[in-house]
């Protein structure tokens, strides 16, 4: 008798089981066909993503899905007014001339509602608690802190710094859903975040884009492009000299490098200097493209 009891409940629990998944699955379908016509955030996606979660309340779809519905939700565009021709690394929708001849350029900026942004945030959380491993999870939380931060990622940041520490004690590879992950795979995703701090063009982000990349070639040494992020910061903050020695440190070991030709080239310009000019020239003459190889011989030769 007992071992009938056992059985039963059992089987009563792989029926539970089985109808969960199919429920899960069909809660999916719904959701994929309200996106596909409505967006993350559209009319009746909070109602399926909160069913969808009552029966599979660690699915990993659904908890972006959730992230990406109060993420959304959050943004509202607004057209704002900037002297400068690039603002966060955009380029502007439209410009005009003020009554006194100035250009004034427009730009469209996403504000947030901070009570919305914290719930997507909160969700972005779960997800990272229930799937540690999925490295895109982690890349949703930094892309939502430098969304919200604009000028001065300071959390984004301090939330990658910690990111590349993670990743420098793992003994296991990360996941990320769809794509493989090797070892130059998050070194390069960090060069990418490296870049979108750049982009922004601002002191602050600036100061990130040193930051995390001094701390990406302490980790990873044998890679140059992290050098010549350094470099390039003293460059677009015209200290040339210091620059120089960054580029020369990449030149030494591989003087085939084009970032760190070109901008050597442009720092040995900017400083007016033709020996250091002629000396860029003539690595260029030697291991650049055809094109540049070109370029560097007729400049070499009005120079004499």
């Amino acid at each position: 008798m007992m071992k009938r009891i056992l059985m039963i409940l059992s089987l009563l629990a792989l029926c539970v089981s089985v109808s969960a998944q199919t429920e899960s699955e069909r809660f999916e379908q719904k959701y994929d066909l309200l996106v596909s016509r409505l967006g993350p955030a559209g009319v009746g996606v909070q109602v399926v993503l909160d069913n969808w979660q009552k029966v599979d309340s660690t699915n990993a779809k659904m908890l972006f899905g959730r992230f990406s519905y109060f993420f959304t939700k959050a943004q509202e565009p607004q057209v704002v007014t900037k002297p400068a021709k690039k603002y966060l690394g955009m380029d502007p929708v439209l410009s005009l001339k003020d009554s006194l001849g100035n250009d004034i350029y427009y730009y469209q900026e996403n504000v947030f509602d901070d009570e919305l942004y914290g719930k997507a945030l909160v969700e972005a959380d779960k997800a990272i608690r229930f799937w540690p491993d999925r490295l895109d999870f982690r890349f949703v939380k930094a892309n939502a802190y430098i969304a919200y931060e604009k000028e001065s990622p300071d959390m984004a940041l301090a939330y990658l710094l910690d990111l590349v520490d993670e990743n420098a004690g793992r003994k296991t590879a990360w996941d990320y859903e769809v794509l493989e992950v090797d070892e130059s795979f998050f070194p390069e995703a960090m060069q990418e975040y490296c870049f979108s701090f750049y982009s922004i063009g601002t002191p602050a982000s600036y100061n990130a884009f040193k930051t995390l990349s001094e701390r990406l070639s302490k980790e990873y040494p044998e890679n140059m492009g992290f050098l010549c992020n350094i470099g390039s910061y003293y460059l677009v903050n015209k200290d040339y000299k210091t620059a120089l020695k960054y580029y020369d440190k990449v030149l030494k070991k591989h003087p085939e490098d084009y970032t760190a030709q070109q901008n050597a080239l442009l720092a040995a310009r900017r400083m007016k200097n033709l020996k250091l000019e002629k000396k860029y020239l003539n690595i260029i003459l030697q291991h650049g493209s055809e094109k540049d190889k070109l370029m560097a011989k007729g400049r070499l030769s009005a120079m004499k």
